[in-house]
Formats: structure tokens, sequence, C-alpha cells
């Protein structure tokens, strides 16, 4: 089941319980506990297995017409159970239902990393289309590479 939570709080924790989950893809500390504060004040998304917070997707305004997803994780036990499809699909509606034009994600580029490589398929499944690669947004050892989805 998604739903959105409203509580800046319940959001902090449910992104904590994630992203320290997976440190394979959130593994720098800064960056981590940043997500987790801004989740607070983004539209997020939560996957829930019965009780248990399983996934989220947080989606941020980047534009007048553009929303990014900011961060998602799911928990590694449930990949390629269609949780991230699901966040992505309600985010999708969510988005259009606000009037945005677009919707876009940044991910490290392709070959770079192997399990970042599975992200950028995973998003490509979605629907998203490669954008750009911004070489050094982030550092040079994480090429960005930014993948945008019409909404309209």
């Amino acid at each position: 089941m998604i739903i959105e939570v409203i509580n800046p709080t319940e959001k902090q924790n449910i992104a904590r319980k994630i992203l320290e989950a997976l440190t394979d893809w959130f593994g720098i500390e800064e960056s981590r506990e940043d997500y987790i504060t801004r989740s607070a004040e983004w539209t997020f998304l939560v996957a829930r297995d019965g009780n248990n917070d399983v996934g989220f997707l947080c989606l941020k305004e980047t534009g007048k017409a553009t929303v990014e997803i900011a961060v998602m994780g799911v928990l590694k036990e449930y990949h390629r159970k269609g949780i991230g499809r699901q966040l992505v699909e309600r985010g999708k509606e969510i988005a259009k239902a606000k009037g945005y034009e677009f919707m876009q994600v940044k991910t490290v580029k392709m070959g770079v990393y192997e399990d970042y490589d599975k992200t950028n398929h995973f998003y490509i499944s979605c629907g998203f289309k490669e954008l750009e690669v911004f070489p050094l947004l982030w550092d040079e050892w994480n090429p960005c590479q930014v993948y945008v989805l019409a909404l309209k």
C-alpha cells in the first residue's frame, strides 16, 4: 500500500530507517542526513507491507513545471517486487494532479557502479529518458545522470 505522509517527524523517522539500511547507495553520512532532514519539507510517499515501512519516495519542486524525485529508497529485501514502481506511479499521479509537466531524477551515470546501473535501468523501465550528464555536479567519482519524464 502506498500512502502520503504529512507529519514531518514521521517522514524523517521513515527516511532514517530506510536510508540507514541502504548504505550501498546512501553510504555518505552527510548526504544521508541531509535527505533525512529535508524529507520533512517534501511530498512524502511511503510503501507499507502490513505495518512495516518498506520504501519511500520524496518529491520536490525544481521549477514551475518540474518536480524531482529528490530521494527514494526501498529496503533491499523488497527489491524487484514492484514497490519502487508503485511509488513512482503514485508520485506521477500526485505530480500531474498538482499541474507539473515534467518529473526528473538524478543518479550516478550508467557504467560507473553496478548497483547504480540497476537504478538507471529501473528509471528507464519507468519511462524516464536520459537528459544530460553533469560530470562534476557531485564529484568526479560520481558523475550525475539526469533523467526526465513528460507527465502530460
